[in-house]
């Protein structure tokens, strides 16, 4: 079956917006939503797309910041971790604390969305979309494994190479570790691996190189 799998790389932090959809024309879903709504349909656009979900892997400005301006441009369901909802809700105090300076764009939440739990498995645009609660980044932070396709969304988890950092009001180390160790290293190690930021990745590679897995391998 035809697959549609692309990203587009945007605003100020080099934010990844991946669209998921079965083919040209299909249902679309939506990972991570930088507030660059505009680009993000440019995205949509480019492969004829109708987006029915948006997935946001959690609540910092860079992935969350276009989540109002989506909701209003298409008729879909956002959904969130819970345990973000404290950064959902205030993103103009997210902006302040990153950058010391106000930035311009609208970084609206949508007026409603839905909560994700660990182990759901959304079914949606034809994908059983299975959630994987991973805190440690932040504490609603979320990765989004697909197992048909053999893809995981990482957002801030996994990167090539990195890990998310834990610096951040809400983050710990030692916790996403565990969660790493709990619920990323034991997916099949085929698994395609699409960060939030930078290249695409599996995670057979990242268990043999990436410095920060190098106490779960064999």
């Amino acid at each position: 079956m035809t697959r549609v799998l692309d990203a587009r790389t945007l605003w100020l932090a080099a934010t990844n917006a991946w669209v998921l959809a079965r083919g040209p024309g299909e249902p679309a879903v939506l990972i991570d939503m930088p507030p660059d709504v505009d680009g993000i349909a440019a995205l949509v656009a480019a492969h004829d797309l109708i987006p029915v979900a948006a997935l946001a892997t959690h609540a910092h400005i860079d992935h969350w910041g276009g989540a109002g301006g989506v909701a209003d441009r298409w008729t879909l369901t956002t959904y969130l971790h819970p345990d973000d909802d404290w950064m959902a809700a205030d993103p103009e105090a997210q902006i302040r604390a990153l950058f010391g300076m106000p930035i311009p764009g609208d970084f609206r939440p949508p007026d409603t969305y839905s909560d994700l739990a660990d182990g759901q498995v959304l079914d949606i645009a034809g994908f059983a979309v299975e959630v994987l609660h991973t805190p440690g980044h932040t504490p609603g932070h979320c990765c989004f494994h697909v197992p048909d396709e053999g893809l995981l969304f990482s957002g801030d988890q996994l990167f090539a190479g990195s890990i998310g950092r834990s610096d951040l009001p809400g983050g710990d180390y030692d916790t996403l570790m565990r969660s790493m160790g709990d619920k990323i290293v034991p997916l099949p190690a085929e698994t395609d691996v699409l960060p939030g930021h930078g290249p695409v990745t599996t995670l057979a590679a990242e268990l043999a190189t990436n410095p920060f897995l190098e106490d779960f391998r064999p």
